[in-house]
């Protein structure tokens, strides 16, 4: 199968910049497909000259049905993506993750895409009757969000059962990594991160000894990228570090990394929709995807801190390079 001209959609993203860059980097023609309501155009800096984008909501199906057309495949990440958000506003979430999913995928099937591989969540499975979680656990969501993914995901698998589109589903859990800390506080690495540079203790939502399963944002763009070249039809797959790591390590290895233990973390109460633990078992996808994530918790977060005290020591104009470019 011929898989040349790839459409991503939500390609200015956090996800979506650095998976662009590595299928330029890979010679494949790049269609973005973007509202730039959480990206940023300046995320594709080094390539906007090479990438064909199209500025667009995926809920208008015109839109949708331009950027489909003439591409081989289609890797759709754009949606909305707070789980904390989504519970004040539901039905958007709806119309943005489910709806604009609909549109897309009915897109490809008019267009003949060739595969069609989409960024799902372990929001899907809710509060996890078994550890680590395997992707026949019990899919029972807390939250609008986690309910708009799984919507999303039964369209998916009833157009691959009715229409015979090639898809793929990945069920990305705890990402992080440069760049996504300016634009998306959503998720306990921003959150920390932006405390700790303000000198502020991290402020942690129950007791801390939830635990997570935390994975960096090359070892995803890494994912996508197999789950492109293997011929998976129909599958779903988890993909995280496959490690349990706690709110209260992770706090405290930010804390240790940046010299700045002296902050003490501060306890409130947890948050609505809140799981225990989460944490993946991805034996599935080693086999099927030869996927390998290669990036420790530690060298991850090193990495992360070491950008943004570069980032809070440089002129306006770096800054803002950092910020929504390479980052």
């Amino acid at each position: 199968m011929n898989l040349s001209r790839i459409l991503v959609v939500g390609g200015a993203g956090f996800i979506g910049s650095r998976l662009v860059k590595r299928l330029i980097d890979m010679d494949l023609e790049v269609r973005v497909l973007d509202d730039l309501s959480s990206g940023s155009w300046n995320g594709l800096t080094g390539v906007k000259d090479v990438v064909d984008f199209i500025y667009g909501d995926i809920r208008n199906r015109d839109v949708v049905r331009k950027a489909t057309s003439g591409i081989d495949a289609v890797i759709h990440l754009a949606g909305k993506i707070s789980a904390k958000e989504s519970i004040d506003k539901p039905m958007e979430y709806h119309e943005v993750n489910v709806t604009g999913t609909l549109n897309v995928l009915d897109a490809c099937v008019t267009a003949g895409v060739g595969k069609f591989v989409f960024s799902s969540s372990a929001s899907v499975y809710g509060e996890p009757s078994e550890l680590p979680i395997k992707e026949n656990s019990p899919l029972r969501p807390l939250t609008p969000y986690g309910a708009s993914k799984l919507a999303a995901e039964h369209y998916i698998n009833a157009y691959h059962r009715v229409y015979g589109l090639n898809t793929v589903i990945l069920r990305v859990f705890n990402v992080y990594g440069c760049r996504r800390y300016f634009k998306d506080h959503s998720d306990v690495v921003s959150r920390f991160l932006e405390r700790i540079g303000e000198d502020k203790p991290p402020i942690i939502y129950g007791d801390g000894f939830q635990t997570r399963d935390f994975i960096y944002i090359d070892d995803v763009v890494d994912a996508f990228v197999l789950a492109l070249k293997e011929n998976c039809p129909g599958e779903t797959f988890n993909i995280g570090s496959g490690k349990p790591v706690s709110i209260n390590e992770l706090a405290d290895m930010m804390l240790r990394l940046s010299g700045k233990e002296w902050l003490k973390p501060i306890h409130v109460e947890p948050m609505r929709g809140d799981v225990r633990h989460s944490y993946a078992d991805i034996s599935k996808a080693m086999e099927k995807l030869k996927f390998r994530p290669k990036t420790p918790l530690e060298d991850g977060l090193t990495k992360l801190l070491k950008t943004f005290q570069l980032i809070k020591h440089s002129s306006p104009s770096l800054r803002r390079l950092l910020t929504d470019g390479e980052g």
